[in-house]
Formats: structure tokens, sequence, C-alpha cells
């Protein structure tokens, strides 16, 4: 014998609080809306007045006798071509050394790695080392790379310089890598198991094409970070003033950052000037390096 349905009894109660609470919740998701919108447009006018700024004190200044012309005590004759040719040169050899060992400490870490104690506190010290002030990285460069390795490195010496910059980002490539490779299902390596291919073959041909620009962005990020850096520079041995390119590893340098970091502290209006351009460059070498790497991340993304 069918037996009637009762309707469950509601709680009047707590559908009264709950309708009371409803408008005071759109309220607060409202006034955080607005504080999202405030804190980025400051952040977007404070940025638009440091670039306004610099453009003017930067373009006057700049033209291809500045960018061409060495090191010069007087302001009107100083020119950034050595400094200019120290960051590519820096930049080009952080990024050969950190991406492969980034990359492959990551695949590591997330592909083959148990989950045990070791492994965990590896973890734990990769995302602290990557809040670590930058001038412990040089301290760290000054002890290891100028004086312990100093037959390998020359001492003070681009290659020295360039080890400390990649250990400033690796754990930053570490962490994207990893983050990347997360992003992937599962169900891929799953079916490639299933076919009979190795981890390697899987990592190889499915894991790694699907996460490469994930990889491609935290590379980005790091190297963004390297190119400005300054402080672990001056430890390992920068030079402010000087006339001759970098003809090898273990030649003396200059980079940007330091020349930069000697105009703005010398008090004459002209050195601030070639200081404005001087950033003016280094904002269009980063600019170009993003979007060629931008370009390269897209196009592994459309193959995808």
């Amino acid at each position: 014998m069918a037996q009637d349905i009762q309707p469950l009894p509601q709680d009047s109660s707590s559908d009264a609080l709950f309708n009371l609470k409803l408008p005071i919740r759109y309220n607060l998701d409202r006034i955080f809306a607005i504080a999202t919108w405030i804190a980025t447009a400051v952040g977007l006018v404070v940025l638009a007045i440091l670039l306004f700024d610099i453009l003017a004190d930067g373009l006057p200044r700049l033209n291809w006798q500045f960018i061409t012309s060495t090191a010069s005590r007087r302001a009107s004759a100083a020119g950034i071509i050595v400094p200019l040719v120290g960051s590519i040169y820096l930049l080009v050899l952080v990024a050969i050394i950190s991406f492969p060992l980034g990359v492959g400490a990551g695949i590591f870490l997330e592909e083959y790695a148990t989950d045990n104690l070791v492994t965990r506190i590896i973890e734990i010290n990769i995302a602290n080392l990557a809040a670590v002030p930058s001038i412990i990285y040089g301290l760290l460069g000054l002890g290891v790379f100028v004086r312990w390795m100093q037959p390998i490195t020359g001492g003070r010496s681009i290659l020295a310089a360039a080890l400390t910059l990649s250990l400033l980002i690796l754990p930053i490539i570490i962490v994207a890598t990893r983050e990347a490779l997360r992003t992937v299902p599962d169900s891929l390596r799953q079916a490639g198991y299933a076919l009979g291919a190795t981890r390697w073959q899987v990592i190889r041909e499915q894991i790694f094409p699907l996460a490469l620009p994930g990889i491609l962005t935290g590379t980005i990020l790091a190297l963004s970070r390297a190119i400005g850096e300054t402080a672990p520079l001056i430890v390992v041995g920068a030079l402010s003033f000087i006339t001759t390119l970098p003809t090898g590893l273990q030649s003396s340098f200059s980079a940007l950052p330091i020349q930069i970091f000697d105009w703005v502290s010398r008090p004459q209006t002209a050195f601030q000037q070639n200081a404005a351009a001087a950033i003016i460059v280094l904002l269009l070498v980063l600019l170009l390096m993003n979007t060629t790497a931008i370009i390269l991340r897209n196009k592994f993304q459309s193959n995808r």
C-alpha cells in the first residue's frame, strides 16, 4: 500500500538567518571587488608615472652614439655598449645553465621521485630558496664561484656572475616546471604505459610537450628577474667603469644594472639622464626577450 509522502519540515529560523546574511555577503563581495580595482589602478598609475619620468629624462639622451660608446668620465661622452653586451652575454649564459638544470630537477621531483621524507625536505627547501634575498646568493657566489672555483671561473668573471644568477633563478624554474607538469592529465601517462611505453618515453613524447608552454612562462619570469639584479653582480665583482668588451667566460664584465646604479649615485644631472636612457635600453632588452619567449610559447601551445 502506497504511503503518502510528507514534505520535510523546514526550519524557518535558519532560512530567515540565511536570507539576512545574503545581502551582507554580496556587499562584502562588492567591497572586495572595488578594493582590488583600486589596488590595480594605483599600481598602474605609479607605473605610468615612473615610465613617463624615465622617458622624459632618457629619450633626449638616447641615440646611436650613446649605445655604441664606452664608459667615460664625461657624461656627454659616456655610453653603454660594454654593459649592454655584458647583460646580453649574462642572459644567454644564465639561460643555457639554468633552463636544463631547473627543468631536469623539476621533472625528476615530479615524475620520478617517491613521496618520502627526503623528497619533502627538498621540496620545502626549494620553496624557501625562492624567497631568499639576492644578496645572499651574491655572497654564496663570492665564496664558491669567485674564490673556491677560481681556476675554472677565473675569479671575478662573467662566468662566476652567470653561475650566481643561475642559482638565484633555479628555484623559480623548478617550481614552475613542477606546476606545469601537474596540469597534464594523469590519464595520458596511464595511456602511454598501457601501450608499452617506458616512463621516459611518456615524459618525452606526451608530458613534456604539453607542459612546455607553462615551463617557458616560468622561465620568462625567472630570466626577467635575473637581468635586473644588481646586488649579486656587485658582490661577485662586476665593474662600473670598463672600456673593453668581454672576450671569454673568464673576462671582466659590466652589466646595465651596474652601470645604472653607478650613474644614479652621481649628483650631476647629465649622469641622471644617462641612467634614465640606460633604463630605457634595459626595458627594451627585457621586452625583446619576453616577446621571443612568448612567441615560442605560443608556437608550442598551438602545436599542442
